[in-house]
Formats: structure tokens, sequence, C-alpha cells
């Protein structure tokens, strides 16, 4: 008889413990009275798998059809079959999400409203002198500053005239690209001051502006500029306006035309007089009180600053510390500076002003409300992103429906010309069909060879890009070379542009903003084109040269006869 004696301090083997894996199985969930097509869908499988997982069962398979109705006990075996689990479907009832935006105040108590200065946009076309006019008027030269002597922003500046009167002046660049901005500056405003120039007429940008603030039902007045030039006539250019719906007085109208010279200074002050007389014709008056609303007339991204707005107060009074909301961001006002750059303390109804201290750049033309404090600002901001997502959401959903809806009408065109066979017979021969396509690689099939220019797009100011993307929005040559907007933004050429550019092997363009040494030695090193422009018509230019460049060299082939004449 043998003893096993375990001998102290003597190591005991550890027993070996099998350990289950657990396999984590697809779930999908069912219903009562799915369809075999229904069934295949939920569990992301065509509906030849749930044939052959009812195959050797008393169901008759081969009278099966994809909008056949399943007992419950074939739907289960199919799942389970399938190496998956199953759960019923329940009745969602989903609670609706709290509505937490942040809307405009009801409108005041009319003993509260208080007389205010009137916002007057100056809009025309390009060249006919609209900012030289607002320089005359302000005393100042801002003409010198503006690339190419042409408006490509949006100014707004506050005008005190020699009577007492202040006027708030927008104004809107005359070039045909900038219709956006023109739009913008035409909802913002009371007043428009039509400029057309004496010697040209009316003209396309003209047009354009009747139309933006006929669209905003806003009043006109006709400022005919350019009356000192030998060829001016100014009667011509009314005769022009009457086609358009512009009757002035004399013709029996009520549209006031007065004759200038905005590079002499003559008559200007009537031009004044008459917008004084028509702001108080329509009694504009603003509540001065209250939480502040207001219009985001331009935005930008400063070195120094941040984040920098330009803002006309419609409402209320804007002061440091106050928590604004525009958009999807929101700012708690850290500075406030005039059209001259100096900081004031707050600004009143029709003030225009640049607001410092936004978490992030939020898009021109959105409207501004003050809340209570950062808490509802943030709330306001989270509702209005998950309200995008929604819509999103819905957007995505109707494509994938169409996408589905598509390839079901595939599917059963297949299907159709099949009908005769049974599901082996089917099987077989959309496996021929398709064993081809199944052999190549992934990179073999979705290889592009059309012509493609990827562009990267950076502006100085959010305007300025909305423009330029407006334009490349009008591109009509796709079907010769595809141009692809892979990125836009605001500020200075960044490291990351260049990675990106070089990543789809694309250009940047710049319109108004700074590249560093460094970053061009970048762009250099790694072949990326980086064109710089200070004017808008230069970049689309470059833009339709760098497109040209792509296309293949237009081939022609003359053939010529010659005949010899024998004497």
């Amino acid at each position: 008889m043998l003893l096993f004696v375990q001998v102290k301090g003597q190591r005991k083997e550890p027993k070996i413990q099998k350990v289950k894996v657990k396999v984590d199985k697809q779930e999908v969930e069912i219903r009562q009275r799915m369809t075999a097509a229904a069934l295949a869908q939920a569990m992301n499988k065509d509906f030849d798998h749930v044939v052959e997982a009812l195959l050797n069962t008393t169901l008759d398979v081969d009278s099966l059809e994809p909008d056949s109705v399943l007992e419950e006990r074939w739907i289960k075996e199919v799942v389970s079959r399938s190496g998956m689990k199953f759960r019923w479907a329940r009745v969602n009832e989903s609670r609706e999400r709290e509505n937490r935006d942040a809307v405009r105040r009801p409108s005041a108590d009319p003993s509260c409203l208080e007389p205010r200065p009137p916002v007057v946009t100056i809009m025309g076309h390009v060249d006919h002198g609209k900012t030289t006019m607002l320089d005359s008027l302000r005393k100042s030269q801002i003409v010198s500053t503006e690339a190419g002597g042409i408006t490509q922003h949006i100014g707004a500046f506050l005008v005190q005239l020699p009577t007492g009167e202040k006027i708030t002046f927008l104004d809107t660049p005359g070039h045909a690209a900038f219709s956006s901005m023109r739009a913008r500056g035409a909802n913002a405003t009371d007043i428009v001051i039509l400029v057309v120039a004496a010697d040209d007429g009316v003209m396309n940008q003209t047009v354009e502006s009747i139309q933006h603030a006929k669209k905003a039902k806003v009043p006109i007045i006709v400022a005919v500029n350019k009356c000192d030039k030998p060829q001016a006539n100014p009667q011509r250019v009314k005769q022009e306006l009457l086609t358009h719906n512009v009757v002035c007085e004399e013709f029996g109208g009520d549209v006031q035309a007065i004759h200038v010279s905005a590079l002499k200074g003559d008559n200007l002050l009537a031009l004044a007089e008459a917008t004084v007389a028509l702001a108080e014709v329509l009694e504009l008056k603003a509540e001065p009180h209250g939480a502040m609303e207001g219009l985001i007339i331009e935005s930008r991204t400063d070195k120094g600053k941040g984040p920098v707005t330009t803002a006309v107060v419609q409402r209320g009074t804007l002061r440091r510390g106050c928590i604004l909301v525009a958009g999807k961001s929101w700012a708690k006002v850290r500075f406030l500076f005039d059209e001259n750059g100096r900081a004031v303390t707050e600004a009143g109804p029709s003030v225009a002003v640049e607001v410092v201290g936004w978490k992030e750049l939020p898009s021109a033309g959105e409207t501004i409300l003050e809340v209570e404090s950062e808490q509802r600002a943030r709330e306001v901001v989270e509702w209005r992103r998950y309200e995008e997502e929604q819509q999103k959401l819905k957007e995505e959903q109707s494509a994938i429906e169409a996408k589905q809806q598509l390839h079901l009408q595939e599917y059963r065109r297949e299907r159709a010309e099949l009908e005769h066979l049974s599901w082996r017979q089917r099987k077989s021969a959309l496996y021929r069909a398709n064993k081809t396509k199944f052999a190549l690689r992934a990179s073999e099939r979705y290889q592009r060879d059309e012509l493609i220019l990827p562009v990267i797009i950076k502006g100085d100011v959010d305007g300025s890009v909305e423009t330029i993307l407006n334009i490349l929005d009008s591109y009509d040559a796709q079907h010769q070379c595809q141009m692809e907007v892979i990125h836009f933004g605001v500020g200075d050429i960044s490291e990351n542009d260049i990675n990106m550019a070089e990543m789809f092997a694309g250009s940047i363009y710049g319109f108004n903003v700074g590249v560093t040494k460094s970053i061009q030695q970048l762009a250099v090193k790694k072949g990326v084109p980086v064109k710089m422009n200070s004017i808008i018509y230069k970049l689309i230019d470059d833009l339709k040269d760098e497109l040209n460049s792509k296309l293949p060299p237009l081939v022609t082939e003359n053939i010529m006869v010659l005949i010899h004449m024998l004497a």
C-alpha cells in the first residue's frame, strides 16, 4: 500500500481550469408577422440566407418569396440557425427633448420706445463711388485702405452730421462676387441709399441691389453720383430706373433722387438731410432698456483679440460683461470697440460695434440675443447643436431610404430575370455573374480616373469665405474637371492646411490672410501650391487658370488641300 504524504513546503500543482470564452452573439430585433425580406434586413443578410437557414425543415422553401410572411417559430429558427439571438421589438415612447432655445423678447410697450438713429446701407454697382461718398460724409480716407480701390467687406460707421443727427452707415461691396454681403446689408437696414454713377447708368449690381432692397421691404433714396463729369447724364439714370420699378419724385413716384459728387463733396448735405427726413417719416424707435438684441454684420479672427464680430444693436443696450448667444456660439463680452478702434463701455440701438469675447467664431448674418447667465448660454448652444444634428440625421435617413429603394429595385430586376429557376440555380447564377466583381481589390474597384482639383479656402472674415464658396458653387464644368472644397475656414494659413493639401494633392487659396515664412518653406518642401490674393477677381482668375491646366490640351485637326496648277 503506497502512501502519498505531502511534505510541508512542497509546492502543490495548481488545477488547470478551462476558461469558457464568451462569444457575443449578434442580437436581432424581431416582431410578429415579419416578411422574409424584413427578417433578412434585420439580420443584415440577403434573402437567400433566410432560404438556406430554412433548409431541411417542413417549410416549402421553393415557394418562399421575399414578401412571404413567416410564422414566429420559423423566424426564431432562422435566427438561431444563423448563430444569433433574438429580442422582441418594443414600442419606444421616446420623450421629446425640452426646447431650450433663446428667442426674441415680445414687442415692447410703445410708451417705452425712444427715437433711434437710422441704419442706412449704401449699395450700388462696383466703382460707382459708394465708399468715396461715405469718406466725404465722415471726412476719412477709407478708399485708400481697400485693396484695388474696391470695398471687399461690410464697413459699419456712425456719422454725426453738422446739424447733430446721427446716422449709422453700412458700406457694402459692389463687386458681383459679394451678392450675399449685399443681401445681408439690406436685411439689417432701415434705408438704402442706391448709388448710381451719372456716366455709367444702371448696371448689373445696381439691379441686384434694387432687388435686395425690395425683398427686404426697405425704402430707397437714389444718389446720382459723379455729376461733375462732362459725360454725366442724371436724367438718363432716372429713366433707366423706371424699368426696375424705382420711380423718382419728378416722375410722380415717392423715391427721392439727389444729384451729388462724392469726390468734390457737392450736395452731400442735401443727401444727408433727405435721409434724416425719411427717417423721421418712418418714425424709427427702439427700446433702449432690457436684454440686448442685434445682428452680426461681419465676423473675423484677430490674432490678439481672437474671434471678433461687427454687430449692429437693434434693441436694448450692449455692455461689457453681457452674455450673448449667436447661432451655435456664445460670448461673455470682454471689450467693445467703435469704428475707430476706441474702446467703449456700452452701445445703444442702431450703433455698430466690434464685440470681443466669443468662444467660437459665429457666422455673419446670425441674430445676437442676450441671456441671463453662462449656464443658460451653454444650454442654448447645446440645444441648437442638437437640433442641427437631428436635422442632419433626417436628411441622412432620407438619403439612406432612397438608396435602399434603388437597391431593392435593382434586386427585384435581377430576381425577375431568374424567376424561373430554383433557389439553388439562382444562387449559382448570381455567383457566376458577380465573381469577377468580388475578385477585384478595393483599390481596383474604386479607382478614380476623372480629373479632380481639391482646394482649401482660407479668408480673413466669415463673409469673404462665404462669398468665395458661393462663387465655387456656381462652377458648372464638373464633367470636365471636378473641383472639391476639402476644407475652408477663417484665419491665416497653418501647418494643418499644408498637411491636408499634401494628403489630397490639392491647392490652397488665401484671401486677405497671412502666411509665415516657415509655412511657405513647408509648402515648397511638400510641393503644395499656396496662392495668396487680396482682390477677389484675381483669386477667381488664378483658380480658373489652375482648372484649365488640369484639362488635356484641345487638339484640332485642319486639313489643307493644295492644288498644284500645271502650266
